[in-house]
């Protein structure tokens, strides 16, 4: 795990919901020298109790901002305090901690808002615990962008491929709606801003989906191309921004198109998303465009069923922190061509 810059980075990593794997993952990673100071923002108590389970050795040190970032050394982990409500059993979710998990949420992106921390990293979360402790939370990232402000665009990518979504998670029979102008505009805007920013890539070349099966068949088969997207795909293209398309999905993910390409832009969660993760699940990362800090997360689930079980992959936490760290030395350095 390599970075671009000798300056070691501070990164806040949050477990999500304690009783699914996130707590899993970060004694695993503890477990590495790391070429960073990583923050586990968490319960100290938790964080052992799963150590235990795990059979795993880990030495807690409690964080203290003043302090100059210091590589992690394996066996060893930084933890700043979020005291839980009640006590966690593995594997079974508890409304009450609901609160404790957006606690640390909180903590995460305000300490990358005032500068402590480089990056956040995030494992999963369970929306459904959360949405019934009484909280208006339609997700991570959402919550996040809710923080900071900015205009949020999921891309999620694997070796040899990034995805963005137009629209994220709603219903099916809402999505037409939601691709609007101004939404489709503002994600490739997005899109080629954080591309070159944060990627250092000078000029994103980006394949966009069409909504419909053909691509519409020229409105044979749905107009959402030809009134809203091929609109929008010119408009950007007068100011110099490279999207091709509307494509038709069923085979734009082929390597005629792909290889060129530096994103595809998908109109719904499942239209681009089945294919990345048949590519690379295990080993992708989510990361958030958009937002003034750089927030990049796993890309899997709680898997409450196998918590404390040691069967938990690190693969795709890993991969999100080297994706961070790229992204952090990315800002910090100016290594782009903006």
């Amino acid at each position: 795990m390599t970075s671009l810059t000798t300056e070691i980075q501070r990164i806040a990593l949050t477990p999500g919901e304690p009783a699914g794997i996130g707590p899993d993952l970060c004694i695993q990673m503890a477990q590495r020298h790391l070429p960073c100071e990583l923050v586990v923002i968490a319960s100290p108590e938790l964080l052992e109790q799963r150590a235990q389970e795990l059979g795993l050795p880990i030495t807690i040190n409690i964080f203290d901002p003043e302090t100059p970032p210091t590589l992690q050394a394996a066996g060893c982990m930084t933890v700043l305090p979020v005291e839980l409500a009640e006590p966690v059993q593995t594997g079974k979710l508890n409304v009450h901690n609901s609160r404790y998990v957006l606690k640390t949420i909180t903590k995460a992106t305000k300490g990358c808002m005032e500068g402590l921390f480089a990056a956040m990293v995030t494992a999963p979360v369970h929306k459904g615990i959360i949405s019934d402790a009484g909280f208006s939370f339609s997700g991570h990232t959402e919550y996040i962008a809710e923080l900071t402000g900015g205009y949020p665009v999921m891309v999620l990518a694997t070796e040899g491929l990034r995805v963005a979504l137009v629209t994220n998670h709603i219903p099916l029979n809402e999505v037409s709606a939601a691709i609007t102008h101004n939404r489709l505009r503002s994600v490739i805007r997005v899109l080629e801003q954080d591309l070159r920013t944060r990627f250092n890539i000078s000029k994103p070349k980006i394949l966009v989906c069409g909504l419909n099966p053909h691509a519409g068949e020229g409105g044979h088969l749905g107009r959402e191309e030809i009134e809203v997207i091929t609109p929008v795909l010119d408009s950007c293209r007068s100011q110099d921004i490279d999207v091709i398309g509307p494509l038709p999905a069923d085979s734009l993910f082929t390597p005629k198109f792909l290889d060129t390409a530096d994103v595809v832009l998908a109109m719904y969660h499942d239209q681009g998303l089945p294919v990345l993760k048949h590519k690379g699940f295990g080993q992708a990362v989510n990361i958030t465009l958009g937002l003034p800090i750089i927030r990049t997360s796993v890309d899997h689930g709680t898997a409450l069923d196998i918590a404390g079980t040691g069967k938990a992959d690190i693969g795709s936490l890993t991969v999100a922190l080297q994706t961070a760290l790229t992204m952090a030395a990315t800002a910090s350095t100016g290594q782009h061509d903006a």
